[in-house]
């Protein structure tokens, strides 16, 4: 079993697969080529710091294509399904206008009806948009609510578009239980095909492109599975059958993963209730910062942002060592305690922030540029962020600075907008998490 990393592999796995399926005309193999081209030119490509990018796009073709070619062998499904969930799977989220991450699919749907060449590459594969549009709206997550009803309408307005579904009510529910296949496929793929660091990654993308605080990742992780695995239970199983036991195996390994740790944010959680456990924000000396065990501990858990909150990844030890470098620590109970997490900083004019930034104080050395607050997994929410960003201001003030920037959630610089004069600097979409500044 490989794990793929990036999209040729991927690009590469899927172009065996569907030989191997059947599905040898050219068309195919344009289909996905024109796939990447389109997410690669819509900024949708392996940079984009999101969870719904070309990634994920080629990841639920390959596994839907991998799990439905066992079910066309044991005669579940035939060799017209296989094409149709093909076509849908490399479309099902491109979205490339996206407000926020969560592709909508009415927009997917505008974009496949109105693509002339796409139209033209289905045309040649002889497919039926109208069932494409079905199994893409199938997809909709949540399926429940007004989202669910929405969709609803609208796939009954494709059946009766469609001159092979509207007067065939077992089509019509055959293709339902394609686009449930597909729907699921969506939400499992990605975790089989790779340990549980890729998943926890996949997981704090998907967390800075909704714009979730930190403290929801693992929490909102477990309760994506046992939903999946409570209400999807039947579709699950058949899925994961159909996988190799490699892929069934980092599903579930991952699954049990996100449950310790879970475990173990309401062990931390109970502890700091029952206040058997206290933060303590601490300013460190010097000579603690060139120490090789105290940078080791700090970078392990800077690994744990998302990448786009790694600032001075590639020189994050001189970063450390630089006195220039405002720093400190949340240590557990005491100044000497266990760190398990930091605030770190510098002049404004040492960084190379997104180009979009047109900082007014830049060049002025007066501005203090904190980096994003990095903690542990399991002790976000417990206001220790806080702490240390309310030190590190005060250590700004004591350096005679006059401003402090940033980035954060744009509903949490909303909140410091009255406390603290927080002002918008620039804001970034869809992630929302945008650049701000006070006055110190």
């Amino acid at each position: 079993m490989q794990e793929f990393a990036n999209p040729h592999t991927l690009r590469n796995e899927i172009l065996s697969l569907i030989v191997e399926c059947g599905l040898d005309e050219d068309c195919y193999n344009e289909m996905l080529d024109y796939t990447i081209e389109l997410f690669e030119t819509q900024g949708l490509g392996s940079d984009y710091y999101g969870y719904h990018n070309i990634n994920h796009e080629l990841e639920v073709t390959y596994v839907s294509l991998l799990a439905a070619n066992v079910n066309l062998v044991s005669n579940q499904f035939s060799i017209d399904d296989l094409k149709y969930l093909y076509v849908s799977a490399l479309f099902h989220d491109f979205d490339p206008q996206k407000s926020v991450d969560k592709p909508h699919e009415e927009a997917v749907l505008r974009f496949i009806s109105l693509d002339r060449k796409l139209r033209q590459l289905l045309d040649e594969a002889g497919l039926d948009l109208e069932i494409i549009k079905v199994l893409i709206l199938r997809t909709t997550y949540p399926w429940s609510g007004e989202l669910k009803k929405n969709a609803e309408r609208q796939i009954t307005q494709c059946f009766k578009n469609s001159n092979l579904t509207k007067d065939n009510v077992e089509y019509q529910e055959h293709i339902l239980y394609l686009g449930w296949y597909l729907s699921v496929v969506d939400r499992v793929s990605g975790y089989t095909l790779g340990n549980f660091s890729k998943a926890m990654e996949m997981a704090k993308m998907n967390a800075h492109a909704l714009a979730w605080r930190p403290s929801l990742i693992v929490r909102s992780s477990v309760a994506y599975f046992e939903e999946l695995l409570n209400r999807e239970t039947e579709m699950c199983k058949i899925i994961l059958k159909s996988l190799p036991k490699q892929m069934r195996k980092n599903f579930f390994d991952t699954v049990l993963s996100f449950m310790n740790l879970r475990q173990q944010e309401i062990t931390v959680q109970a502890n700091y209730a029952y206040e058997n456990l206290k933060l303590v924000p601490t300013i460190e000396k010097m000579h603690i910062r060139t120490n090789p065990e105290f940078i080791k501990t700090l970078r392990s858990i800077f690994e744990e942002l998302p990448r786009p909150l790694q600032f001075s990844r590639d020189s994050f030890e001189e970063s450390v060592k630089n006195p220039e470098v405002t720093l400190n620590t949340l240590r557990l109970n005491d100044c000497k305690g266990e760190i398990v997490g930091f605030a770190k900083g510098g002049p404004l004019e040492t960084y190379h922030l997104r180009p979009e930034i047109k900082d007014e104080n830049y060049g002025f050395n007066n501005t203090l540029f904190l980096e994003p607050l990095a903690l542990k997994m399991g002790y976000w929410g417990l206001q220790g962020g806080s702490e240390m960003r309310h030190l590190f201001i005060m250590q700004a003030h004591a350096q005679k600075y006059k401003f402090l920037t940033s980035f954060a959630l744009r509903d949490v610089i909303r909140a410091r907008v009255d406390k603290e004069k927080a002002e918008f600097v620039t804001l970034f979409d869809p992630e929302r998490w945008d650049y701000y500044r006070i006055k110190i």
